[in-house]
């Protein structure tokens, strides 16, 4: 939980705006028709031309460069040639990068073309518990305040966290300390200090919370088949607040 000094939080806004624009035109591509692989191939590619590295590649074994993850998966979904997007599908796109030695990390859900009402709610739902958690990264505050602000939005909205899965500490490394979990009590957990970076990364269900794992070792699916959506930003602790390293440019 070492706190960033200003210089490297200035490699971490850099390594943060490429990852939001290699996402942002990942999201765009997401179209019905398209295979995961083809996106997969985007990623890697347009994070190369804008002198980064996938971060994901290869890390403890993955083998792309984003995960994907549609409808019922969750996370860590492994893209593929056989994957194909089709209308109406719900598409987890998390995506890291390292630029001079230090990562960014993010993730964004899309539908494609028009979603049924509960996928859309979902997405909506899991955007705002993400608003919410990184509202409460504030100095002084605890690690359990983000986990309890991400918790009530999303089940005020009528859907459940997920709890084998939680966000973490970032830097030099992809996954620093503290554990950051989308549930939990305000005024526990770690203190948040200015300098800390985090990677806020609510994973919503729109059924019950319990998840399981494929043979693939990866691809993680919600226990009951219902629908799963993933937001995830890369915030910095400030003396004036929570900074969102990979926010849409605007």
């Amino acid at each position: 939980m070492q706190p960033k000094t200003r210089d490297e939080l200035a490699r971490m806004r850099d390594a943060g705006r490429v990852v939001r624009t290699v996402l942002d035109e990942v999201a765009a591509a997401a179209v019905a028709g398209v295979s995961t692989a083809e996106l997969d191939r985007l990623a890697e590619s347009r994070t190369r031309q804008l002198g980064a590295i996938p971060a994901f590649k290869g890390y403890l074994g993955y083998p792309a460069s984003i995960c994907i993850s549609v409808n019922d998966e969750v996370v860590h979904g492994i893209p593929s040639g056989k994957r194909i997007l089709r209308e109406g599908d719900v598409v987890g796109l998390d995506f890291g990068a390292i630029v001079a030695g230090f990562h960014g990390d993010a993730a964004e859900t899309v539908v494609v073309g028009k979603g049924t009402p509960e996928a859309e709610r979902l997405v909506a739902a899991t955007r705002a518990a993400l608003q919410a958690g990184v509202a409460a990264a504030r100095p002084d505050g605890r690690v359990g305040d983000i986990g309890a602000a991400v918790q009530r939005s999303a089940e005020a909205a009528g859907f459940s966290v997920v709890r084998e899965f939680v966000g973490h500490g970032i830097g030099r490394k992809l996954h620093e300390p503290p554990q950051v979990p989308n549930f939990g009590e305000p005024g526990t957990g770690p203190f948040l200090r200015p300098g800390l970076v985090l990677a806020i990364e609510p994973m919503v269900n729109a059924g019950l919370p319990g998840v399981r794992t494929l043979p693939d070792g990866w691809t993680a699916v919600t226990q009951d088949g219902s629908l799963s959506a993933h937001f995830e930003h890369t915030v910095a602790v400030t003396e004036e607040g929570p900074e969102i390293l990979t926010r849409t440019a605007t």
